[in-house]
């Protein structure tokens, strides 16, 4: 006799995947060569404030082949970490030979990683990201050497420009803002000069929210109205969602809460970028991801912090706080949570991947002098920083600190997953919001699985394995925020409907 199994659960958009260059190898290290005059050197330590550019040979060397370009940029990048004896730099391809790409980039971020002391961190942060569907910021491993001296283990990260846009995004031509220090999105009328003269309190200064796209045009008005529509009182949402991908944006944030990425809009009104597509609604990009996985410097226990509290207790913080109090938003939001859990952070998923990361940069960071100058980390620290507290600002190894995080958002969100057992039969399946996939565990036989809209209509069919305990069904293109619901055709036992959200 056949059996029916019935499963009601709410669908919700995800964004798309890109796979990496070469520039961006996950499977080596490659070497960055640069060669600058020695003045230059001097200069770029000198000043340590300077955003000019000055002229190197740029020469990376991947396994088999190396790739040269002469009247390459350089100069010192970041806030903070301009004062660190091991200093992360900026590659500029086009900054001498105007419109120049090397491999589609015009410029290259090459991270220190000094406060880091497994050096991965920031990277994991981006693998994360990306496995969560969000627009991708590529990275890599790089060893960089200047003037033939080894500076050390470097993250190469790709640049938030108008190439990336066009990547993530088909268009470059919209409004790209960077926000950071003190951007907290509080609404302050409706004239532009209000939010222009907002002076960020970062190293170089400039605006809060610096518009890097179309700067002649210097057009603020969809920012403007933006704010006005994340600090309506109530939210309209219909209008709302037309000037934001209000569910990427949660996703986005999610994804902070989860591995304690605390120096973004949340906490600390920082780190990240808003684009508005020409057509479309705004969405949300965060950057500068060192400060994740456990690192801490404001003495919070970011492991174990309240996901729905995240956000600073003292500050306005309308983006999160006015949509976090939509109930529809709320329950997405939770969702995420969830999945962001069983899927990203689950330990026999993310473990190998770090232990692979820590196979993969030991022998550079081994012979990196430079990793030791700011923090004194020692060898010793790197290998133990992936298992257990190192310093104050390290409290937490990064294993320990996915376990301790994991298990603190599952104690919230753990209603969402629905199991039926008994004696003589395991069934478990767990919807993944970000992937729109529905994860199965059963020792049943079920043969198909079947998609219908609340009217009856048939809207998705799939044969599944003869007989298999792990199953992995990936759902078609379905319309946001509707209920849909899942059939399971079984030859051999009947389960009572499920609801797979409560």
């Amino acid at each position: 006799m056949i059996r029916y199994i019935f499963i009601i659960l709410f669908i919700f958009p995800s964004g798309s995947i890109i796979l990496s260059q070469d520039v961006f190898s996950q499977d080596e290290v490659n070497s960055i060569r640069i060669i600058i005059p020695d003045d230059s050197l001097t200069y770029l330590y000198s000043n340590i404030l300077s955003e000019r550019y000055l002229p190197c040979t740029f020469i990376i060397q991947f396994a088999l082949k190396s790739d040269t370009v002469e009247n390459t940029g350089i100069r010192l990048r970041g806030n903070t970490s301009r004062n660190a004896k091991k200093k992360s730099f900026k590659i500029s391809f086009n900054e001498f030979v105007s419109g120049r790409k090397f491999n589609g980039l015009k410029k290259l971020n090459l991270n220190g990683q000094h406060n880091d002391p497994t050096m991965i961190r920031e990277k994991l942060f981006y693998d994360c990201w990306k496995q969560a569907g969000l627009p991708e910021r590529r990275t890599a491993f790089v060893k960089l050497y200047i003037n033939e001296v080894y500076y050390g283990l470097y993250t190469q990260l790709e640049e938030l420009d108008k190439e990336w846009l066009e990547r993530n995004f088909s268009n470059n031509n919209g409004n790209l803002y960077k926000c950071t220090y003190p951007a907290d999105l509080r609404y302050l009328g409706p004239q532009e000069e209000l939010y222009k003269n907002i002076m960020s309190t970062t190293a170089t200064g400039g605006r809060a929210y610096d518009l890097k796209t179309n700067e002649a045009a210097d057009d603020y008005s969809g920012f403007v109205q933006l704010i006005y529509e994340i600090n309506r009182s109530p939210i309209q949402m219909s209008l709302l969602e037309k000037q934001l991908d209000v569910f990427s944006f949660i996703k986005a944030y999610a994804i902070e809460v989860c591995t304690g990425h605390w120096d973004d809009y949340a906490y600390n009104k920082n780190n990240y970028f808003l684009y508005q597509t020409p057509s479309g609604p705004f969405t949300f990009t965060s950057y500068d991801a060192d400060n994740t996985f456990g690192i801490d410097y404001v003495n919070i226990d970011w492991a174990i912090r309240d996901p729905f509290k995240w956000y600073h207790p003292n500050e306005s913080r309308p983006l999160i706080k006015n949509l976090i109090g939509i109930t529809p938003y709320k329950e997405y939001y939770e969702k995420i949570l969830d999945s962001i859990a069983r899927f990203i952070l689950n330990p026999d998923l993310i473990f190998p991947k770090i232990d692979t990361m820590h196979l993969l940069i030991s022998d550079a960071a081994i012979t990196d002098s430079f990793r030791t100058l700011d923090y004194h980390y020692t060898i010793s620290d790197f290998h133990n920083g992936f298992t257990q507290k190192i310093d104050n600002h390290s409290p937490y190894g990064i294993k320990p600190f996915i376990d301790r995080r994991r298990s603190s958002i599952l104690k919230l969100t753990d209603t969402n997953e629905p199991i039926v057992r008994d004696a003589n039969y395991l069934f478990r399946m767990v919807y993944n919001s970000m992937t729109h996939t529905i994860e199965i565990e059963t020792d049943l036989e079920i043969t198909n699985m079947e998609l219908y809209n609340v009217e009856g209509c048939r809207l998705f069919n799939s044969k599944l394995p003869v007989f298999d305990k792990h199953i992995s069904v990936k759902l078609p293109v379905i319309e946001t925020r509707n209920i849909y619901i899942v059939r399971f055709i079984s030859k051999n036992i009947t389960i009572s409907k499920l609801e797979l959200f409560k």
